[in-house]
């Protein structure tokens, strides 16, 4: 049996976030990972020699976001160049009027959307204009950005997001940034918890290792953890769970591709696959100037793709290069890795949508109940979902009212000299 004044569940951004707020604030603290690594859908792997982040890659918001702060004291290399999105794509098979004509349909209609939701909440896809050849493009566009088709986004939940349009890039990769700020921590590994019991004066926190027990628990699990039961709670928590029904998780996969002779292709630029259609990829060339392409595959595509396998995810691309710059370019492109978030058990997803109707969920998801029971990560945020930002802000806040409720309450475990083994 091990005690603990709050345990956290969960390693990644918000657990991680949330935990070292906790032991500043002088707190016996254990995380519980399910895991055999730390980061959670911040996944750094070297391949190839490369720092490849097949989970979030992009410091959003940057200037104020706490993970370039972090990065900066201790000594990672940030890339502050603007992101492949922000600037002209090839023009291969996208000329620069296309590309001007793109960008104004695209203002145009964010504008309406966040008009819409001024009015009530409905499917973004209800906003696209019905005679705009660059629907499609639009609708690929939602699914690398909210994981989802604009049919199943919610404009008001959209529209929330805060953005500052910055971008940035940890070179050692955000997965190691993440993972690295956890040094020191008591965090247990392949621990899956499977039940949290909140009936007694203390949380019974049943793992595949055995029983913790607390004064609290963080939660920062994915919502789809949650909803499909995967972590139950004893008694049962109908209110979360439909809160985390109704925050279900999109679906955004990487490819990464090595390219014989790198200087085929210019470093540091966008390609489109297609132009002209959702079911599309849109790949980062170059990055840092590494012969290694980065694809991003987002909804109903990387849904099939992953079915298939992540070879299926390479071909695919192949296909879509060698119908710009013609067949003799496959030869020359090697498949490095592929994620495959929906078919990770612990993640399920990628990152958080609403449902239309449902916005207001992710207040109701972050809620605590009985001042035991607290609630972290991207989907709690209501303006910064989605990010490792987000996770960060939700895990510190979720420490801090956990602290002050315990403040209040009995002794803690360190002070009264229960272990933290």
């Amino acid at each position: 049996m091990t005690e603990a004044d709050i345990v956290v569940i969960g390693a990644g951004a918000a657990g991680i976030a949330a935990a070292r707020r906790l032991e500043q604030a002088g707190l016996a603290t254990i995380v519980l990972e399910a895991r055999s690594r730390l980061g959670g859908r911040a996944w750094t792997r070297s391949l190839d020699g490369f720092a490849l982040d097949l989970g979030c890659g992009w410091l959003h918001s940057a200037p104020e976001n706490e993970w370039a702060a972090i990065a900066a004291a201790r000594g990672f290399t940030i890339d502050t160049q603007d992101a492949p999105w922000q600037r002209e794509a090839l023009a291969l098979n996208f000329s620069p009027a296309d590309q001007e004509d793109f960008a104004a349909a695209r203002i145009r209609f964010y504008e309406r959307l966040d008009a819409a939701a001024e009015k009530g909440d409905r499917p973004a896809a209800d906003l696209l204009d019905g005679g705009c050849r660059w629907n499609a493009l639009l609708n690929a566009v939602s699914t690398y950005a909210n994981g989802v088709e604009l049919d199943r986004l919610s404009t008001q939940d959209s529209c929330r997001y805060r953005d500052l349009g910055v971008n940035w890039r940890v070179r050692e990769g955000y997965g190691t940034l993440i993972s690295a700020s956890a040094a020191g921590l008591d965090i247990r590994l392949d621990c899956a918890v499977t039940l949290v019991d909140h009936a007694g004066p203390r949380l019974r926190i049943e793992t595949a290792r055995g029983t913790v027990t607390a004064r609290a628990a963080i939660v920062t699990v994915p919502t789809s953890v949650i909803a499909s039961e995967a972590l139950r709670f004893r008694p049962a928590l109908p209110d979360k769970l439909a809160a985390a029904a109704a925050l279900p998780l999109g679906l955004a996969d990487k490819l990464f591709l090595r390219i014989d002779g790198p200087e085929k292709l210019p470093p540091e630029t966008r390609f489109l696959g297609a132009i002209d259609r959702t079911a599309t990829a849109s790949y980062h060339l170059r990055p840092f100037g590494w012969p290694v392409i980065e694809g991003y595959f987002g909804g109903e595509l990387a849904r099939a793709l992953e079915a298939e396998g992540e070879k299926a995810f390479a071909q695919f691309a192949m296909d879509e290069f060698a119908a710009v710059f013609g067949n003799g370019i496959r030869k020359h492109l090697h498949l490095i890795a592929a994620s495959a978030w929906a078919q990770d058990p612990v993640a399920r997803g990628s990152y958080s949508y609403a449902k239309v109707g449902c916005a207001e969920a992710r207040r109701a998801l972050a809620a605590p109940v009985d001042d035991r029971l607290f609630f972290a990560g991207e989907a709690c945020s209501t303006h910064d979902f989605s990010t490792a930002h987000g996770a960060f802000r939700t895990g510190v806040a979720a420490a801090d009212v956990a602290a002050a409720a315990l403040r209040t309450s009995v002794p803690s475990a360190r002070r009264s000299g229960a272990t933290s083994d």
